[in-house]
């Protein structure tokens, strides 16, 4: 039979088990287990040089402080230093609006313009005779780290055109040409915030004039795809919020070809809303139905599960019966006047997620057929005139034009927009030109409304193996014409926009400023995350990462889903300004353990955008810092030992900036700080003064750990072969007790091993482990692959320990070590 006996061997717990066939044999694997936990406790209290550390940090003890973190007044801190960031970018962005519109003002349209520029795609191409192409001269671009390494041209933009726009259209050559004078305002933006990353100016013509230049790649097919006009941000920019309900004929003509235009075209329809629109699809022919029942009566977010539950549901779409458009109208009618009403009454709506209320600004049905025969005009009369307060735009499928008279009648007599479309090609197009309708009120008041899109990847705008796939967030403002002409009609010029990377952003709530377990994360005010530990946009498919496909429709409660009464949501989603506490069980490891924590939220809005910062300090260790001194001298001597190393991700100094810093690791930048050799990096003055005494008073490790290796015996000494010690200002030391060789995992505590090391989001596994258990003991993992295939195969096991320090009765995190040894488990008997 299988015995097993557990057994807490000084402070270390184990689970031996053996076959036998005797009950007597007790007490002989009791004897076992405490051998084996007492040679292994001895061992790894040995090797880890924990109790020196100890010793070290206590002899410290006179000059060290421990600070209670203010929760409430670090998150308000972090916000104000993201509200300067991005301000900063909302300015370079005016300033680029203000130019273009200045632009267009001073130019007058020319139909015979002729006119040469940088082609995006024909740069640098040259002919069979080795003449450079027409709109294809010379084009130097240079790789550069700031721009993803991507060879960039950041003295000049360049132009990208759609495939199915003609680079040589009058209406193109007179808004490239007019957009000439955004280069120097690209360039002058960027020599005053060097943080800025792409700039750009979306034209409603279809060209992309993007900053720095930069070659684009066709796709397989040879094909541009990207226009600049389907991109979130375009469309966010030059409308304001939508309540759309889309109206589509599924009476018995539209079969065929008819009807797959018709869903094409409700495709590109949704594919122009966004999280602040709402929406929803009915069908009609001898009655009306909504083709997701739950939806009934109702508006729902036009986010992006939403969208594709509608495209889903659209495909599915059959024929049959005769379309009676009436009943259609007013079912619309009535759902948009209910929204209106109810806001009124302050009465919720119920949503498909949640409840809302419509976006309340431009409202709007779209009529999709092939025709409309009956007498519709008593429902106009009815539910929208005098006040036309809701727009009617109308979609002819096919390419009869009996009924074109009829379809332009309902869109011109309700403020709307005809078009018609005869082939599923024509579709992107034309369903476009309703935007230019909506946007006529704005254009007129000349509200330039600043707007900020939801986390996203535009995986779509370089197919260079160099792109980074990185969240982004985009501010942009509409262009609009400022002629006196032309002022009336509401002239959309188009939308300039900024890119902010995420991480950027979330470099100005420093990791060690949040104590072992604590974190920092965004959300919008649709309750989506922007950035957090635990949003794992992307999956590996082969070797390759894709994002999910819902990956930027993450709602907060799906990560901090503790949060069952949804305080914390509620409250950052309206903006405010407080604090809320929750018992939360944290996975670790890929899921394979927990821990069992107690977390204190902090949360604020970050003012003029619509996004608001979270911080997290857990209660014990993450709600105290450790403040140590000592003279840059000393700590210089120590910080310059071959065996340490600073945590990589970490901002000990502002180094992605200046040209000349980028090739500088963070430990190099710190020694160029301190010996004054470069008086223009800007470090983290705290960080780096905490990093000092680190390397001070863990510099007795070196001597410890070599001294240990040097009398290593492979007959009597256990296999043990690196040992890390990282402490909570980021610094590792290295010790390697056998050659390099035969190290028996490479990737132990190396980027690959992401989880073991300090990042932005977390401190390593090992670290976050031990830290929850009693000062002196160890935490062993078992890699989840291994095992032993035989008694007696040696186990590659993980050990780790944290030291803490206490003053005035406060205790904190100062270190943690770990290491790798090879455990056999069918230990000799004594």
């Amino acid at each position: 039979m299988l015995l097993s006996v557990n057994c807490l061997c000084d402070d270390t717990s184990y689970n031996l088990g053996l076959s036998l066939g005797n009950k007597d044999k007790w007490s002989l694997v009791k004897l076992w287990a405490d051998t084996f936990g007492r040679n292994l406790y001895n061992t790894v209290t040995r090797y880890s040089g924990s109790l020196l550390l100890q010793k070290k940090y206590k002899d410290a003890e006179p000059s060290l402080k421990i600070k209670e973190v203010d929760g409430l007044e670090l998150v308000r801190k972090f916000s104000e230093d993201m509200e300067v960031m991005l301000r900063r970018k909302v300015e370079a962005v005016e300033s680029l609006v203000e130019a273009a519109e200045e632009a267009d003002l001073n130019h007058e349209f020319n139909a015979s313009l002729v006119f040469n520029y940088y082609n995006s795609v024909l740069i640098n191409e040259k002919d069979d005779k080795g003449n450079y192409v027409e709109l294809g001269a010379e084009f130097l671009l240079e790789s550069d780290a700031h721009f993803s390494n991507l060879r960039v041209n950041v003295s000049m933009s360049s132009v990208q055109l759609p495939t199915n726009v003609y680079n040589k259209d009058p209406d193109i050559l007179n808004g490239v040409y007019m957009s000439e004078a955004l280069n120097p305002v690209f360039v002058e933006n960027f020599q005053r915030d060097p943080t800025l990353t792409w700039q750009y100016f979306g034209s409603s013509t279809g060209f992309f004039r993007i900053y720095p230049g930069i070659k684009w790649t066709p796709d397989e097919n040879g094909v541009i795809a990207f226009d600049c006009r389907n991109r979130g941000w375009y469309i966010q920019a030059a409308t304001s919020p939508k309540d759309i309900v889309i109206l589509v004929d599924v009476s018995g003509s539209m079969k065929g070809l008819r009807m797959a235009i018709a869903k094409h075209t409700i495709t590109t329809i949704l594919d122009t809303l966004g999280e602040n629109d709402f929406v929803n699809i009915l069908a009609y022919n001898d009655y009306v139905h909504y083709i997701e029942p739950c939806f009934k009566g109702i508006l729902v977010q036009a986010d992006r599960d939403n969208r594709e539950h509608f495209k889903q549901l659209v495909d599915e779409l059959m024929v049959k019966g005769v379309g009676i458009v009436s009943q259609a109208l007013i079912e619309a009618f009535q759902i948009l006047k209910q929204v209106v009403a109810r806001d009124e009454a302050l009465i919720p709506i119920p949503q498909f997620q949640e409840s809302r209320q419509g976006s309340l600004c431009n409202q709007a049905i779209m009529l999709i057929s092939d025709g409309a025969v009956e007498d519709y005009e008593p429902v106009f009369e009815t539910y929208n005139w005098p006040d036309r307060k809701v727009r009617v735009f109308t979609y002819l499928i096919g390419r009869e034009v009996t009924f074109a008279d009829r379809m332009k009648w309902i869109a011109c007599n309700n403020k709307g927009y005809y078009t018609q479309i005869s082939t599923l090609a024509d579709a992107q197009e034309n369903v476009m030109e309703y935007l230019h309708v909506l946007s006529r009120p704005m254009v007129i008041n000349h509200d330039h409304d600043i707007i900020w899109t939801e986390a996203y990847m535009d995986s779509r705008l370089f197919t260079s193996e160099a792109q980074s796939l990185m969240l982004l967030t985009t501010v942009a403002m509409p262009v609009f014409s400022k002629k006196n002409e032309t002022r009336s009609h509401g002239i959309l010029l188009g939308v300039v926009g900024s890119d902010v990377t995420l991480r950027e952003l979330m470099k100005l709530a420093p990791r060690y400023k949040l104590g072992v377990h604590g974190y920092a994360f965004l959300n919008t005010n649709n309750g989506y995350i922007l950035s957090h530990p635990d949003l794992r946009p992307l999956y590996r498919e082969g070797k390759k990462l894709r994002p999910k496909p819902n990956y930027n429709s993450v709602d907060l409660s799906e990560v901090e889903w503790e949060d069952r009464a949804e305080i914390l949501r509620t409250a950052m989603i309206n903006g405010e300004t407080g604090s809320h506490s929750m018992d939360v069980k944290v996975p670790l490891d890929k899921g394979k353990r927990v821990l069992f924590l107690t977390n204190d939220y902090f949360f604020t809005d970050i003012s003029d955008t619509p996004f608001s910062l979270g911080v997290v300090l857990t209660r014990g260790h993450g709600e105290y810092i450790l403040l140590g001194n000592t003279s840059v001298e000393e700590g210089l001597h120590d910080l310059l030992h071959p065996d340490l190393t600073l945590a990589s991700d970490w901002v000990y100094c502002i180094t992605d900036i200046d040209p000349d810093h980028r090739k500088l690791s963070q430990l190099e930048a710190v020694v160029r700080f301190l010996t004054a050799v470069d008086p223009d990096l800007e470090c983290d003055e705290e960080l780096v003064r905490e990093v000092l005494f680190d390397a001070v008073v863990t510099a007795p490790m070196e001597a410890y750990w070599t001294a240990l290796a040097l009398n290593i015996s492979e007959e009597s000494e256990p296999g043990v072969d690196v040992a890390f010690l990282g402490t909570r200002a980021g610094l590792l030391r290295r010790s390697l007790f056998v050659g390099s060789e035969k190290v028996s995992d490479r990737k132990f505590l190396t980027p690959e091993d992401e989880a073991s090391i300090f990042t932005m989001d977390h401190f390593p596994l090992w670290y976050r482990q031990a830290s929850e258990q009693p000062p002196g003991s160890f935490v062993f993992n078992l890699p989840w692959a291994e095992g032993p295939d035989s008694p007696g195969k040696p186990v590659a096991v993980r050990a780790s320990t944290a030291v803490t320090v206490t003053v005035d009765g406060k205790t904190a995190i100062a270190a943690g070590t770990v290491f790798r040894l090879k455990v056999a488990f069918s230990a000799p008997l004594p």
